[in-house]
């Protein structure tokens, strides 16, 4: 069976792409030349030259033979309770019906993630097959595949002004194409078992944390390289600051810190277990579109909200927080959702720190991903294939599209608000 990824008409009022935060910072020419200036170098361990490196610098990850016989052992582990569980597993529930007006079918195996090309009508989509497709959103029509990858795909999508695609994947081997030279790979590199890649939003440079810990940053082309580094603790989830220039990581072990991208310190630094902080792993980052507030939300059930002089407060969600996202920028309100994979949905007025009101549906399902348009519609990815459409003031359900069968595990809409890309387990 071919595993499969939708493309839905947006509904009315044309719902603009929220992805936080609202709006990207004008583009400067000297953009990605000021977050690597030669000072902004020093923050990292590389040894190089006086002057500038022309090369990235390769890093190379090393497993004692501990450590590879324990990861064996799990993968034995993982093999006996998958079979175990895999007629469960292999169920899938016909929609009654089905909304998209495109199903793109090319992956064999589940599609983790796929985005839209800023301003040619493209998609790419990443799968656990090792593949990457980039195919027409009109039609369904393949345009590239990316060879190269041996192990799932778990990112994919082009820079801000579509020059350039990035594939990576759970491995750590990150690929960039030139769209302009037929999709040659222009870029390679290996951090080692990678937690998530994006690009960043203003500038050609490619973002990714790793197991490890550390946080990359490459300017493409070139592969000029920066590091943020890490403690010994996965590098979960990250978002950008409202200027582009600083970064807040959230890890494994409950730490959330906000980063300058220039100078690789740390501006904040939120340990776990502090009265305002985490007790376990950090799951989602959110910052807020037009200020310096961001907020975390954790498996311990806490979401926990900073601004860049630290901590302001933390509310207890109950529920481990999969997912979490500021609205967009209005006059009157400053709303946070959170979704967790127990079927809960709630906005919250971070102003008061206290809910606004919680999304209200008998059918909702485990909640893997929110997403806010420009007019507070609220839209969630849920576990069994649908995607529910709340207006965000009230929580009310305007409506729910449907076509998957299986989970779904990504959501991205276009960012003139006509087009919503899922990806899905089936």
């Amino acid at each position: 069976m071919r595993s499969s990824t939708c493309v839905r008409k947006a509904e009315t009022n044309k719902m603009g792409s929220h992805n936080s935060p609202n709006r990207p910072p004008p583009r400067e020419d000297n953009f990605d030349e000021e977050l690597f200036e030669d000072n902004g170098m020093d923050g990292h361990n590389f040894d190089r030259d006086d002057d500038f490196p022309d090369e990235f610098v390769h890093v190379e990850e090393i497993v004692d033979d501990d450590d590879a016989e324990r990861m064996d052992n799990d993968m034995e582990s993982d093999e006996e309770g998958a079979a175990g569980s895999e007629s469960q597993d292999n169920e899938e529930t016909e929609p009654i019906r089905d909304d998209a007006v495109l199903t793109f079918k090319e992956h064999s195996g589940p599609v983790f993630c796929g985005s839209f090309h800023p301003t040619e009508p493209l998609a790419v989509t990443g799968s656990e097959d090792d593949t990457a497709y980039v195919w027409k959103t009109s039609t369904g029509e393949v345009v590239f595949k990316s060879d190269g990858h041996s192990d799932t795909i778990i990112a994919a999508s082009f820079s801000y002004d579509g020059s350039y695609l990035a594939t990576g994947d759970l491995g750590g081997f990150l690929q960039v194409f030139r769209l302009s030279e037929a999709f040659k790979r222009v870029w390679h590199f290996n951090i080692g078992d990678m937690t998530w890649m994006e690009w960043h939003r203003a500038s050609n440079v490619l973002m990714a944390g790793s197991e490890s810990g550390e946080v990359y940053f490459w300017r493409i082309p070139s592969g000029d390289c920066k590091v943020l580094q890490g403690h010994n603790s996965k590098a979960e989830c990250a978002s950008l600051t409202a200027d582009a220039k600083k970064i807040a990581v959230g890890y494994a072990d409950g730490s959330v810190t906000l980063w300058d991208i220039k100078t690789t310190t740390s501006v904040l630094g939120i340990p776990p277990n502090s009265p305002h902080g985490h007790t376990e792993g950090v799951l989602s980052v959110s910052t807020d579109p037009e200020g310096s507030l961001f907020v975390s939300g954790g498996s311990d059930g806490l979401l926990v909200i900073s601004s860049s002089a630290g901590p302001l407060g933390r509310i207890d969600v109950r529920d481990p927080v999969e997912t979490v996202a500021f609205s967009p920028a209005t006059d009157a309100l400053k709303l946070v959702a959170t979704g967790t994979l127990q079927g809960k949905i709630t906005i919250w007025d971070i102003s008061r720190q206290s809910p606004r009101c919680e999304c209200k549906d008998d059918e909702l399902s485990g909640v893997t991903k929110v997403l806010w348009t420009r007019d507070l519609t609220l839209l969630a990815a849920t576990l069994d294939g649908s995607v529910k459409v709340f207006e965000g003031r009230t929580g009310q359900l305007k409506s729910t599209l449907l076509g998957h069968r299986r989970e779904i595990y990504d959501i991205q809409m276009h960012k003139n608000g006509e087009l919503l890309l899922t990806t899905s387990e089936d």
